[in-house]
This record gives C-alpha cells, structure tokens and sequence, in this order.
C-alpha cells in the first residue's frame, strides 16, 4: 500500500517562508511524477507543481518565481519550497504520486499567511 504523509504547514506572516515535504513509503522514483496540489474552501483543488522521474518540473503561473519543487531520492521524500508567501497562498495543501493511470494522495496540510 501507497502512503504519502505530509508535514511542514503552520502559520506565517506575508512574506514569509515554509517548507513542505511529503514522505513517501514507496521509492519516489517508482512514481512517474510527484506534486503538490492546494485547495482553498470553496474552491477546487488545484495544481502548484510537479516533478517527473526525471526531474522536469512544473509550476502553477501563480507560484513561479516563489515555489520550488525538489525530490530526495535515497530520503524518498519530495519538498515544496515556499518563500514570499501571500494572503491567497492559504491552503490545504496536498501531496500526489501518480503511477500510470494512478494516483495516490497525503492527508493534506494547512498553510495559513496572514497579513
């Protein structure tokens, strides 16, 4: 069985930083891509970024710039490092690894930004 626990949310200021790592049971490089989703209350859930096997990379437009994804293959952990935080950066955030057509998912952990 697949588990990907998260950690690393809390509560910070504008402008500040936090960083995020999720923990994976299996090999992050059995997975064909792993990324950090976010949901806001009442929104949907959506993309922030993502790394392939091979380490390519992918970020939200709202994220770039602030947002750095990075993979630890003999820690089987994959971090989402977060600097300039802003008020709407509040989220649940959620770890995913997709493996072919499936996908697997943390409990999610909240970032709060205040002003």
């Amino acid at each position: 069985q697949v588990q990907l626990v998260e950690s690393g949310g809390g509560l910070v200021q504008a402008g500040g930083s936090l960083r995020l790592s999720c923990a994976t049971s299996r090999s992050v490089i059995e997975f064909d891509t792993m990324g950090w989703y976010r949901q806001a209350p009442g929104k949907q859930r959506e993309l922030v970024a993502t790394i392939t096997r091979f380490g390519a990379t992918n970020y939200a437009d709202s994220v770039k710039g602030r947002f750095t994804i990075s993979r630890d293959n003999a820690k089987n952990t994959v971090s989402l490092q977060m600097n300039s935080l802003k008020r709407e950066d509040t989220s649940i955030y959620y770890c995913n690894g997709r493996r072919g057509v499936t996908g697997y998912w943390g409990q999610g952990t909240q970032v709060t930004v205040s002003s």
